[in-house]
Parts: C-alpha cells; structure tokens; sequence
C-alpha cells in the first residue's frame, strides 16, 4: 500500500462514517495558541470545537494533519522517531464516544477492505487511572467485547505489565495513557493500538509490555483520546459537558507495518531522499549495519545509517516548515528551524558531502509530498531560497568553527557560547559535539553568558545614539506605538484574521511582519497608509489600564506568549481603533508621531509579508 493510498482510505472510512473530510492545517499554531511553537497534533487546530464552539463541519470531522515535534529530536534516527510526521485523525465533538471510537479502529485496522491487519497481532492499552481519575472500566469493555466479536476471549495484564496467556489488554498510567496536547486545555486517558511487527520471533508470553514496546516488537499505530476533562491553568481537571474523541494515527509508522517493513526509514517517504543523499554523499545507506560506523573529518564516530536518516528527516521538516512561512532566526520557531537546518548540514559534511545540498533533498521531498500537500510546490521558490541562504551562512562558518571545537579538551560556557556568536553553533549542536568527545556544557551557565551579552549589547546601543536631536528611547517609544496603528489597520483592510508574526523597531524605522498569501498591490498599501494617518490627525490619545490578565485576554489582542505576561498586565486603548496587552512604551496621544510613510513592503517568507516604515 502506498502512502497515497493509505491517506485516502482513512479519510474514506470515516467520510463513510458521517465525518465531513478537512485539510491539514498550518504547521504554525494559530495566535491564539501558545502552548506550543508547532502544530503537534490534528487535535491543535482544532481544540476551540473541543472546548465547545461548533464546527462548519459539524460534529463529526476527520483529517490528515502534518505535524512537528521536536522533543524527541536526539531519537530521531531509530525506527520510530521523526521531526516531522503525517497524523491521520478522526473526531468527535460532543458526538459519539469511547464504543464507536474503539469498534472504527479495530474495523479499520482489521477489515478486509480496509487495511486487513491481523487481529491476533493486536494489543492495546488503557488508562489504568491516576491523578485522582479513576480507571477507565468502560474503554476496557469496549476492548473484552470487540475482541470476543472477533472470536477473540482477551485478559487484562496486571500491574506488572507481563504478557502472558490471553493478555491483549494492559492497563497504564498518566505517563502513557492520558493526552493532554500543552500545559493546559482538553484531556483525557487514551486507548493506544500496538501491532506485532515479528511474530516469527516466537510467543511473547512472560516479557514485559514495556520491554516488549522498547525492542520495537510492539510498535503503536493508533491513538484514541477519550477528552473528559479540561485542565485549568491552576492544575485542576474540570468534567467538560459534552465529553470528544481525538485520534491520531501516523502515515509513516502505520504504512511501515502494513509494508512488512522494520522501520518508518524503509517505506517510500524516506527511500528516495536516501538514494539522493547516497548520490550526494557517494555512500550507500544500505551497506552499513547499524552498529558499523565510519570516522570522520572530526574524529567522531558516527553511524552513517542514522545520519542518514537525521538528514532525511530534518531536511523534511525544514521544507515543511518553510512552506507554513517559518523563517530561521535565532528565536522561537526560527530557532527551530535554523538549529536543524544547520544539524543537517553538519551531518552533510560527516558523511562527505561537500557541495550545498539542502535544496536538492527539499525537491525530493516536494516531489513525494506535493499531491497531497500543494503548499510545497506553490512555495518551493522560498522553500529553497531559505535552505540556500541558511546551508550557505553555516557553512562559511561550520569548518572553522568544528576546528575551533577540535582544540578544546573540556568546555566551558563561554567556549559554548562563543560557539554561538562567531560560528552559528545552536547550543545543542555543541552540546551534541560535547558528548561525542565525552565533554558536558553547562546550559545554565551558557544562558547566564547570553543574558550577560544581551546586556552589554543594550548599554552599547543606547550610548551609540546619544546626542542626537531625539533620544532613542522617544522615537522606538514613538515607533512602538505605530506598529499598534499598524496593525490594526491591516485588519481592517486586509480582514481580522490578519496577524502580527513578527516586528523590529529602530530609532530609524519600523519593520513589521504579518501573515498574508499575496504581496500588497499599491492600493492596499495606500488604504492601509492613509488609515494610519487618519488616526494619528485625529489625536486619539492612547490610554493604559491595568488589569488581571484573565480579564485582559478576554477583550485585548495578543502579539506574545501570554504566559510571559504576569499576573497583572497592560492593556493599551486608542480609542475603538486598537485595544492590546503590550508591556509597552507608547506615546500618550498619536499626535506626537508624525506622518506614517509606507517605504516598503515584501515577502518574509512563505505566507508572511513584512513592511517597512518610516514617521516623517
């Protein structure tokens, strides 16, 4: 079964099911979601309908959603972890439950007409109950009379976890059978499917489920979550009226076992980029076991198998999040990006490639993905000129920093972090260089070291503008609060769900990103000038109330993670026109501006346009 195929008899089942059929979302969270930089989960973009709100779809829906996680990234390389990922999901919103969510799954995975799977080959495991919510007595009924429909008499595993006799179903705690997507929000204990990848090894009888699941003879294929509850900021789980289901099943592991494969690298999703990086490289990937290694340039010991799979996996990633219009920086998301971008490429040049790659592994990857995800063939422009001008900033800097590296018999936090600065070393790049020569680096102190920079950086900025006509201090503070015009006039010209993605203010100009799919012809530009303008005539003063930040959030727009703000925060009014929660500092009436000058407006990256402007 080919990847394409799979995608579509998932959506097929559950359309068949009364499900409305919706695309992926944006790998980049909605701006309203900061608990997460990435989209991690089908259930993200989704989570409003989960608390309540109804659907266009209505209360059925189903998808294939591209997700990233990045919490597992010094696994990526085994049979199962991956960057980026495929998650086929199915939910309910306050529509069917646990009893139709468990007899689709196991339909789905046995049926003949659907993926055929053997259910003697099938295990599941339950929420065994903890945190003061009681076992899940109903999820394991479900399974007991699934099963026995299937001619299947199933036990339920002790505490111990040991499979023995007819144990098919195994109770587990929070750690692995209750989901919650970020800090807060809809939660509940889940049912996870496993499937014998190698029943030729023999019965299973007297080993440990876990033991069972870390030797990849049990890998999980299915996910459903049973959303009973909402957690709250302060801890507490909360009974949600209308309780929903979540699934989530992944393309790249789900296709690997219906292919007879080992591994998620073996399927076609990953086999030509390998043979691409095998061109590249001139090593073959398959002429390596995973216990032969190769010495490199830099005295590591590297598995070359897996090296190739981090290219293959980061570089993927890489393209995905390029298309959603994330651009390397050295924050947020950017960081992300920048930090496996550039692991890729130090991998690049282990296994000897010595040419710029990164691009030609991104065509393999839109060639693979483009007819399911148009995304990447309508940004591939960008998708490589991020990757170019990324791999190509590295690189000038990567040889001498790796020999700067070579000479250090331990490290300490300003080695680290002038790693950093002089030659684009993500912390965690030289954190991994550390350990393969055995060496530690203190990240407390590496991040003690960046503040101290920061600081320094700051006194030498400020003294840098003294003597001038204006102090820096009162045209950023001006600047500042035209960026608040700014973006309130977008939305009112170009539609409320225009966003800030990001801003820098100088004495000198503002330059403001905002997620947008096309450039801005002259009349826009010159709607959403004269709209700024108009308010500043108007000399609308600008009034700052202060208040708990719950209430805020109810009525005020939000550039930032939230959870930087305390308890008490800002929030800044001019007029009807602008209401935000901003730390600040702002003018006290637009008068004292100016007049606003549109000098420019271009691409970001891949769905974000950045303008730049001046106050006259």
């Amino acid at each position: 079964m080919t990847a394409q195929e799979l995608r579509e008899k998932y959506l097929d089942f559950f359309k068949s099911k009364g499900h409305t059929v919706i695309p992926s979302a944006s790998l980049v969270p909605r701006e309203t979601d900061t608990s997460t930089l990435f989209t991690t989960a089908g259930m993200h973009p989704l989570v409003p309908y989960l608390l309540g709100e109804e659907h266009p779809g209505g209360r059925r829906v189903t998808s294939v959603q591209k997700c990233v996680r990045t919490g597992d990234i010094d696994d990526v390389g085994d049979n199962r972890h991956l960057t980026f990922f495929e998650m086929m999901g199915n939910w309910s919103f306050g529509d069917y439950f646990k009893k139709e969510a468990i007899e689709w799954s196991f339909e789905f995975l046995t049926g003949k007409e659907w993926l055929g799977l053997d259910p003697n080959r099938l295990y599941v495991t339950t929420f065994k109950g903890e945190n003061g919510i009681p076992r899940d007595e109903t999820a394991i009924e479900v399974w007991k009379e699934t099963f026995a429909k299937a001619g299947m008499d199933v036990a339920i595993a002790g505490e111990n976890e040991i499979i023995k006799d007819k144990v098919r179903i195994i109770p587990l705690g929070t750690e692995d059978n209750f989901w919650i997507a970020g800090a807060t929000g809809p939660c509940g204990g889940d049912t996870e499917m496993f499937y014998d990848t190698r029943p030729e090894d023999g019965p299973m009888d007297g080993k440990k489920f876990g033991d069972l699941v870390d030797s990849f003879r049990l890998i999980e294929i299915w996910n459903d979550v049973f959303m009973e509850f909402n957690k709250t900021i302060d801890g507490k789980y909360e009974k949600l009226v209308k309780p929903n289901v979540d699934t989530g099943m992944g393309v790249e592991r789900t296709l690997a076992v219906l292919n007879g494969k080992e591994n998620v690298f073996e399927t076609e999703l990953f086999q030509p980029i390998f043979r691409k990086i095998e061109e590249l490289s001139k090593i073959e990937y398959g002429d390596k076991s995973d216990d032969e290694y190769v010495k490199a340039d830099q005295q590591c010991w590297v598995d070359t198998r897996k090296q190739f799979r981090i290219i293959a996996d980061h570089i993927k990633a890489a393209t995905f999040m390029i298309a959603d219009g994330v651009a390397p920086l050295n924050v947020g998301r950017g960081y992300v990006l920048r930090r496996i971008i550039r692991r890729a490429v130090r991998y690049g040049k282990l296994i000897g490639i010595e040419k710029n790659f990164t691009k030609e592994i991104a065509k393999v990857v839109i060639s693979l993905h483009k007819d399911f995800y148009a995304e990447l063939e309508n940004n591939e422009n960008i998708i490589f000129e991020e990757l170019e001008k990324e791999e190509g900033k590295f690189k000038n800097t990567l040889e001498k920093g790796l020999k700067e590296f070579s000479k250090l018999s331990s490290i300490t936090a300003a080695e680290a972090f002038n790693l950093y600065q002089s030659y684009g070393f993500p912390l965690e790049m030289t954190a991994e260089l550390a350990k393969e020569k055995g060496m530690e680096v203190d990240k407390e102190e590496f991040e003690t070291e960046f503040k101290k920079h920061q600081d320094l950086s700051r006194t030498a900025s400020a003294g840098a503008f003294k003597g001038g006509l204006q102090s820096t201090g009162e045209m950023e503070m001006k600047y500042h609060t035209a960026t608040h015009l700014l973006l309130a006039a977008l939305r009112e010209i170009l539609g409320p769900e225009t966003y800030q993605k990001g801003s820098n203010i100088t004495a000198e100009r503002l330059r403001f990103d905002f997620n947008y799919p096309e450039k801005l012809n002259p009349e826009q530009l010159e709607k959403i000038e004269d709209l700024v303008n108009q308010k500043i005539q108007e000399g609308i003063s600008v009034e700052m109330t202060e208040m708990p930040k719950s209430e805020a959030l109810k009525m005020a727009k939000v550039s930032f993670d939230p959870a930087k703000y305390g308890d008490i925060v800002k929030v800044y009014k001019i007029g009807d026109f602008s209401i935000e929660l901003c730390g600040g500092p702002h003018v006290q009436n637009l008068s004292e501006l100016g007049r606003f000058k549109i000098k420019k407006e271009e691409a970001s990256s891949a769905g974000v346009r950045r303008i730049k402007a001046v106050l006259e």
